[in-house]
């Protein structure tokens, strides 16, 4: 058994040691309780899988839109969220209470919230997820993805350091190792965990790290607290959970999580009696690419494109409007599912990805990552940005080269399959070029970017003046090679709006609390199917603070 005595009483144990639950024990124990968090990694992954994101954080109305002249409202935010949404299930409920409570969160309270604690942000807000398909369908009709000045790491910062002010003060104890195998279930109330306690590892983090048994644990609290993560990092999962309204499942697919994100928690919370929703509700992006540098089994990496590169299917079919780079991630998916093949590509040049790609992660960012404000604006005075231009170099799904012929030829040998004509693409590319030399015109994504460069933030940053493919001063051909990444799992486990467990019956398991993406970041799904981005690591402080605060308060403690 651990070494921890039983006779040392806790208020609240906290299981999984990512953003929510991080968010989670310290709002508990500012309540006054005395917290207890369990994970089953060692120390080295505090954080959880919010360490290795970009930072992105939905937001409403804030200064920094106001700054660049973008007019939000909350009335706009909860129109767009319905539209994305598209709640359609009876069991949609909660999710839907949920959603308008974090829309309106993220309109108010939600940025002086993190203020307070030190958050500042990158003041150029990106509009990611722009949708296409009018104003009563999905997607952000501003710019609100609000780039956290640290990433990922500087969002985590306030919540590791309270966490370690708690710890010091004895109010939160936390043990790594700890891998939670049941809920405790008396009377019909959960009174704590049981679990195994791995033997010590000194795996880096998001490394794999071994399962062997050591003993066995067993605490018990009055609340206990589900914030285990997705399903992600389990490819059999995501496949046996792929729902045919989105096609086949993928036969290849990149990891966009370590392993260990791999819904045991889910399982075990199902096994108490909670009700698990919507599992077939996912979000995976269709701009994945191999990392060049792995650190878990087939790491992916997510491009954050802006609107220019040219998107053809395997075949060098061009993608259907409003199918263009950054603008519907689901609507993509579900259109290149259809072709029967687990890849596509962009066709772009050197002047195109120097200024329009950007990686997703902590760690392919590190001016943002490390605060360094000379290094990011040096990016201004670089043809291509060092991160980026490390793919271009190593990575095994990059193409180079001066004619489109070639270009093409090294395009079918990558692929292996040989299913693009040269002469088809050369047709596609030429069409798309001259109407660049239109001032008119009909090509949507044409004007899709003449759009986005109406906004300053995407004129400054994010895209560049539309120009020829082949003009001779873009610098070169590329070609780059677009899988499937696995992210996030939209649905999991129902919960009311104090974050407590939901049986099937549509009641309370008293004692028992869900946070995060365990929770589908709130009633089990509070994006519908689809995300409007910025809203993942929101979903977790959101749910997580409601979790915390409810099961470390006074009534949840006697």
């Amino acid at each position: 058994m651990s070494k921890t005595p039983h006779s040392q009483l806790f208020d609240v144990i906290v299981v999984g040691a990512g953003l929510a639950g991080l968010v989670a024990a310290t709002e508990a124990t500012a309540s006054g309780a005395r917290v207890i968090l369990i994970d089953q990694e060692s120390e080295a992954n505090l954080g959880g899988q919010a360490h290795w994101s970009f930072g992105g954080i939905f937001l409403v109305d804030s200064p920094e839109q106001r700054r660049l002249g973008v007019k939000d409202s909350l009335e706009l935010a909860q129109q767009d969220w319905e539209n994305t949404a598209g709640f359609d299930r009876s069991e949609d409920d909660w999710a839907r209470k949920w959603a308008r409570a974090y829309v309106t969160w993220a309109a108010g309270e939600k940025r002086e919230w993190l203020h307070q604690r030190g958050v500042r942000f990158f003041p150029v807000v990106g509009w990611a997820e722009r949708g296409g398909a009018g104003a009563q369908g999905p997607g952000n009709s501003v710019p609100r993805f609000h780039i956290t000045w640290g990433t990922g790491p500087g969002l985590l910062e306030p919540f590791i350091r309270a966490a370690r002010v708690a710890e010091a003060k004895g109010q939160l104890t936390m043990l790594w190792r700890h891998q939670l195998d049941d809920l405790v279930l008396a009377d019909g109330h959960v009174s704590g965990v049981r679990g195994t306690i791995l033997q010590d590892d000194n795996a880096e983090r998001g490394k794999a790290s071994n399962r062997i048994k050591v003993a066995n644990f067993e605490f018990f609290a009055p609340s206990v607290i589900v914030a285990t993560g997705g399903i992600g990092g389990n490819l059999e999962k995501v496949r046996a959970a792929w729902p045919a309204r989105l096609g086949t499942a993928p036969e290849s697919m990149v990891a966009g999580v370590p392993a260990h994100v791999d819904g045991r928690g889910l399982d075990i919370a199902q096994k108490a009696g909670a009700r698990l929703i919507n599992g077939d509700r996912m979000w995976h992006y269709t701009e994945g690419i191999a990392n060049w540098d792995p650190v878990w089994e087939r790491h992916g990496i997510r491009i954050l494109p802006g609107p220019s590169s040219l998107w053809l299917d395997a075949t060098g079919k061009r993608l259907p409007d409003p199918l263009w780079p950054g603008f519907d991630t689901l609507g993509t998916l579900e259109h290149l599912r259809g072709t029967g093949y687990d890849y596509s590509w962009f066709i772009l040049n050197r002047r195109i990805i120097g200024k329009e790609f950007a990686l997703s992660g902590s760690e392919q960012n590190p001016d943002l990552t490390g605060k360094d404000i000379r290094a990011v604006l040096a990016r201004a005075r670089v043809d291509v940005p060092g991160p980026v231009q490390a793919f271009l170099d190593r990575g095994e799904d990059f193409i180079q080269s001066d004619t489109l012929d070639e270009l093409v030829t090294k395009m079918n040998e990558l692929s292996g399959e040989n299913l693009l004509d040269p002469a088809s693409v050369a047709s596609v590319v030429a069409a798309r070029d001259g109407a660049v030399e239109n001032a008119f015109g009909k090509d949507g994504q044409l004007a899709a970017i003449n759009s986005a460069r109406r906004y300053l933030g995407d004129k400054l940053v994010r895209s560049v003046k539309p120009h020829r493919l082949l003009d001779p001063k873009g610098g070169g051909l590329i070609a780059v090679r677009l899988r499937i990444l696995t992210r996030k799992s939209l649905g999991g486990i129902q919960t009311d709006l104090d974050s407590r467990v939901l049986d099937f019956a549509g009641e309370p398991i008293p004692g028992l609390y869900a946070a995060g993406e365990a929770a589908g970041f709130g009633g089990g799904g509070f994006h519908g199917y689809r995300a409007l981005e910025g809203t993942f690591l929101g979903g977790c402080l959101f749910s997580g603070r409601a979790a915390g605060r409810h099961a470390g308060g006074v009534d949840a403690r006697s």
